[in-house]
């Protein structure tokens, strides 16, 4: 499964329906105010309490901060605002329009990227979260002279993909399956692979792809 999960309603209410969301004058956290101030969304990517602490800033309105990570093994920088999320970053600010965005819900798992070694569904990673991080895209599978990675050969040899608009977050989340040691079975695959949806219903091709590159220990 990708790790994002959608955060509980206390007491089953709405927390933006209330008074508070309504008026920002009232002490209530607007979306703004939340974007300036806050620990920027550790629980959507996987970052500990203490490293959401460490980044956490105040940025005044209107500042457009400079987010510098290391991007398929390469140093990027880019200038965002400050609610812009980290596939934004990728296909807008810095080209690579390999990750997807489907759902930009964090249900679709079609934007699926590694930050710091973790899948994430990077439409709900702030880029400002992903300063100084390690990200890769489906662009950074393949080595250096273009020799494509094996989970890259297997989806083509077994056919693991249709209309091809989800596998680049399919692929990422592949590679993230078994190195995470969550494709000990087919039941176990399809587990740890039902964040990621594919409309055109590939998945035992999906499945088997995975399972190839598991056997060869690829």
């Amino acid at each position: 499964m990708t790790d994002a999960h959608e955060p509980s309603k206390p007491n089953g209410t709405d927390p933006r329906s209330g008074p508070e969301a309504r008026d920002g004058r009232r002490g209530g956290l607007s979306r703004r105010n939340f974007l300036q101030t806050s620990g920027l969304a550790a629980a959507a990517t996987g970052l500990s309490a203490g490293e959401a602490s460490a980044k956490a800033t105040t940025i005044a309105p209107g500042d457009r901060p400079t987010v510098s990570l290391t991007l398929n093994g390469k140093q990027r920088h880019a200038t965002v605002e400050t609610g812009t999320t980290l596939v934004e970053l990728l296909r807008d600010g810095l080209g690579l329009t390999g990750t997807k965005i489907g759902c930009n819900h964090g249900q679709c798992g079609a934007c699926t990227v590694l930050l710091n070694g973790h899948r994430v569904n990077s439409c709900l990673v702030l880029a400002l979260q992903a300063d100084g991080a390690d990200v890769v895209t489906v662009e950074g599978l393949a080595d250096s002279v273009g020799n494509l990675h094996p989970m890259q050969e297997a989806f083509a040899e077994h056919d693991a993909f249709q209309c091809g608009y989800c596998t680049p977050g399919q692929i990422m989340s592949a590679v993230a399956c078994i190195e995470e040691g969550h494709a000990g079975s087919a039941d176990e695959i399809r587990e740890y692979m039902s964040g990621n949806l594919c409309r055109c219903g590939a998945y035992p091709n999906i499945v088997a792809a995975i399972e190839a590159v598991r056997d060869r220990g690829a």
